[in-house]
């Protein structure tokens, strides 16, 4: 086992329009410019406490990470969130970009990869510096388009989420998901990406005081397409939300990078559920983290790791 270990630290993180980010970084003590750094991306509206036992398990077995709070989540949000309309696209030209700037210049030289939860997939390919990146591994990754939540449970979840969560941030000012036991409270803006209706991403932002011209719409797709580092999309039989679809459907932006999608039942790994949240909890330690750990160190799909196994290579993106 590694060594001459230091950490957590508490840091925080300037992005570019100033907004500051609160976060907590594990890395040992002599610099290697062969050890990789991993940037944990959240899910949408939970705090980046939630990946603590996850970011030790890797930094235990010799890299260094990040976790880091959205803005307007956990430790980096304002004091009231009525009228902090911020959105998913802040989340990743910002938030995302200024935690990849942070890890580029705290540990120079060192490979960048990135473990990233359900929206936080969707996030990598909007930062502008996406380019830096090594390896990523996904869990759940998806945006959440509706018509690819799983069926049987597709009803339930548009009205949870397509018309109580809205219905309550126009009466908050922003979702009060932690009251109700759902999610962290959540902007505005995040809900209004959450719930728009069309299947490709770009177009959420094409009406409405947010929006983005054609030609910014155009060149945030390019930076998917642009990005080459090697991908390893984990689905789960039993999650709700990342479905075979939704994941297929994110993984088709990153046309540039080398894509290995595996998708695992519960029984597989000899459990009876796990859903979309439950990847990180320390329970998984010897049976799904080792998954991740093994892309993360040699970007190879874990041996003894049963489940359905599908590969893309890069292809030109239409310009």
């Amino acid at each position: 086992m590694p060594h001459n270990n230091t950490g957590p630290e508490l840091v925080e993180i300037t992005a570019s329009d100033g907004y500051t980010l609160k976060g907590v970084c594990w890395r040992h003590e002599r610099p290697d410019p062969r050890r990789p750094v991993v940037v944990v991306n959240p899910a949408t509206s939970v705090c980046c406490r939630y990946y603590v036992r996850f970011a030790e398990f890797l930094h235990h077995h010799g890299l260094d990470v990040l976790i880091y709070d959205y803005r307007g989540i956990g430790e980096s949000r304002p004091e009231t969130l009525r009228g902090f309309n911020v959105g998913w696209i802040d989340w990743g030209r910002l938030d995302f970009e200024a935690a990849l700037q942070w890890v580029s210049h705290s540990m120079p030289g060192q490979p960048i990869h990135v473990v990233a939860h359900s929206v936080g997939g969707f996030l990598v390919g909007l930062a502008e510096s996406s380019h830096r990146i090594s390896r990523v591994f996904t869990v759940g990754a998806q945006y959440a388009h509706w018509r690819d939540y799983a069926r049987g449970h597709r009803l339930r979840m548009l009205l949870k989420w397509h018309v109580a969560m809205p219905a309550l941030t126009s009466v908050f000012g922003y979702f009060p998901g932690k009251r109700l036991g759902w999610l962290e409270d959540t902007p505005k803006g995040v809900v209004r990406d959450w719930t728009s209706r069309t299947p490709r991403f770009e177009d959420t932002w094409r009406k409405g005081s947010r929006a983005l011209s054609t030609d910014e719409r155009r060149a945030l797709v390019r930076r998917f397409s642009d990005m080459q580092a090697e991908i390893l999309a984990l689905s789960l039989s039993d999650d709700e939300f990342g479905t075979v679809a939704a994941v297929r459907r994110l993984l088709a932006y990153f046309c540039g990078s080398r894509r290995t999608h595996l998708h695992l039942h519960p029984q597989e790994v000899g459990e009876t559920r796990i859903g979309h949240f439950a990847f990180f909890h320390s329970r998984f330690q010897h049976s799904l983290w080792p998954v991740a750990l093994e892309w993360l160190r040699h970007g190879l799909v874990h041996p003894n790791v049963q489940g359905e196994v599908s590969r893309q290579c890069p292809v030109p993106a239409p310009r």
